[in-house]
């Protein structure tokens, strides 16, 4: 019997066992197979839209809650560039990655 299926299409926040590390994930829950949960997220990249698919199983779930703030996507700055302000805490964007053509 699936745990989390009241939350189904819901977006939630989700702390999970990734070897020795608690890393948190955010997404709509999309499914709930029994054994896993299914997180997803839509983003914008390069103009193009992405669709980010994550699984987790039961097992390496620490904390699930429903989270409450809407999804907001990161604007970027003047430069091109987006700035460290607009990434949800916790993300940064990469230094030293080589120049995009």
């Amino acid at each position: 019997m699936a745990r989390h299926s009241a939350l189904l299409g819901r977006r939630v926040e989700v702390r999970y066992r990734a070897g020795d590390l608690l890393v948190p994930a955010t997404g709509t829950l999309v499914a709930d197979s029994g054994k896993s949960i299914f997180l997803e997220e839509h983003f914008s990249r390069h103009g193009k839209e992405k669709t980010f698919r994550l699984e987790i199983p039961y097992q390496h779930i620490i904390e699930l809650s429903e989270s409450y703030a809407p999804a907001s996507p990161a604007e970027p700055s003047s430069s091109g560039r987006p700035r460290a302000e607009s990434f949800p805490a916790g993300i940064l964007p990469l230094k030293n990655r080589p120049r995009e053509a």
